[in-house]
């Protein structure tokens, strides 16, 4: 006994619940949450107001992303990471970010490559570059921000013991 479209009735006339109807199921993969995200956006680009409104949100969560990676890439942390994950956010809206991020991973992925295919001293190198670098960038973040001068601090600390 079958029900009509609305699932009200069954074939003698008998009201059905609405939840006798079976559930649509949940994406189990990750292409299936993919195609539901692609639908989505498509809803909602497909009123002006939609459109607006979308983009104004991508806009502003992308902006607010990259700010908060550009402030922590001289921390210890991934602030680069972060950026990239605002620039793909900003990629859902925005061409030019899309082609942005594009550059980037190409970019990162080739220094990648070289920098693995160098011999081990080579990579401690670049390695104690990288670390110095950060070093100097926290020093003088530290200094410029909070006014901790870590360096006199040092040297104090030296001149005591």
């Amino acid at each position: 006994m079958g029900s009509d479209p609305i699932g009200r009735q069954d074939g003698s006339g008998a009201p059905v619940a609405v939840t006798d109807r079976p559930e649509p199921e949940a994406p189990r993969t990750l292409s299936g949450l993919r195609q539901r995200i692609r639908v989505t956006l498509a809803l909602i680009r497909s009123n002006p107001t939609g459109r607006i409104a979308l983009k104004v949100g991508v806009g502003l969560l992308g902006a607010l992303i990259v700010v908060l990676g550009l402030v922590l890439i001289p921390l210890p942390g991934p602030g680069w990471l972060i950026v990239f994950g605002g620039l793909a956010v900003w990629g859902v809206e925005f061409h030019w970010a899309k082609r942005l991020l594009a550059f980037a991973r190409r970019h990162v992925q080739g220094w990648t490559r070289w920098a693995t295919r160098q011999s081990w001293p080579v990579r401690l190198g670049i390695a104690g570059v990288g670390l110095v670098f950060v070093a100097a960038v926290v020093i003088v973040s530290l200094k410029v921000g909070l006014g901790i001068d870590v360096i006199a601090s040092f040297l104090r600390y030296l001149a005591t013991t």
